[in-house]
């Protein structure tokens, strides 16, 4: 496949099939990956992979907490708290493209948490992935790992998978220092999703908007 084509057919997938993805794809994936730039070559990324038993009790762990109402406290904003436009409306616009094609009213809370909740299930994909950095590491060094999470999502195209970036696991650092071991000096920068899209779902028929070139690119001295 084309880098292109890889980037053309990148889509954020929120219903997967069950089928599993060998591990000999995952470890491919994960060492074509680790070519992204990095500053100073620090490759400051750690990476999870949980399957299986270990991602079904990650998964029934935070079922159990959500039911109970229990809440930790994020370590960093997924978003600016005050976000300005037009980041804003981009962001308002693609809830509501989102939360209409799967049915759910503007005013449905319950059912708009419900579909939340989902991130949690790692949108029933086989796989789980976490990204962790030292927490010495600062934004130069959430670029690099921003860049090697991209590389996985391309190379993921190329042997047919989709995969699902997810900051929202940023919400629940300490359940996730306890299911991945992690240590004191790390932290957890978000998961992914990652296996077979299911072609049938609604959900997955979502394609997001992008600006104009104009409105994003300047061009000088051409």
């Amino acid at each position: 496949m084309r880098v292109s084509k890889a980037i053309e057919t990148r889509v954020t997938i929120r219903q997967f099939l069950p089928t599993p993805v060998p591990e000999k794809i995952i470890r491919e994936i994960l060492e074509i990956a680790k070519r992204a730039p990095s500053g100073g070559n620090l490759q400051p990324w750690n990476v999870h992979v949980l399957v299986d038993d270990p991602l079904k009790a990650l998964v029934d762990d935070i079922a159990g907490k959500l039911k109970k109402g229990i809440e930790e406290d994020p370590e960093y904003n997924v978003y600016p708290p005050e976000l300005v436009d037009p980041y804003k409306t981009r962001r308002r616009i693609v809830g509501q493209m989102l939360y209409e094609l799967i049915g759910v009213p503007r005013d449905d809370l319950p059912g708009k948490l419900k579909q939340l909740s989902r991130n949690f299930r790692f949108f029933d994909a086989p796989v789980g992935i976490f990204f962790v950095m030292h927490r010495q590491m600062e934004i130069g060094q959430y670029a690099d790992l921003g860049m090697f999470m991209q590389n996985i999502m391309l190379l993921a195209r190329e042997y047919g998978l989709h995969t699902c970036a997810q900051e929202a696991w940023a919400r629940w650092p300490e359940t996730l220092q306890e299911h991945l071991g992690l240590a004191d000096h790390e932290m957890l920068f978000c998961g992914m999703a990652l296996g077979y899209s299911d072609e049938t779902a609604i959900i997955n028929k979502l394609t997001s908007e992008r600006e104009e070139f104009e409105n994003f690119a300047t061009l000088h001295g051409f």
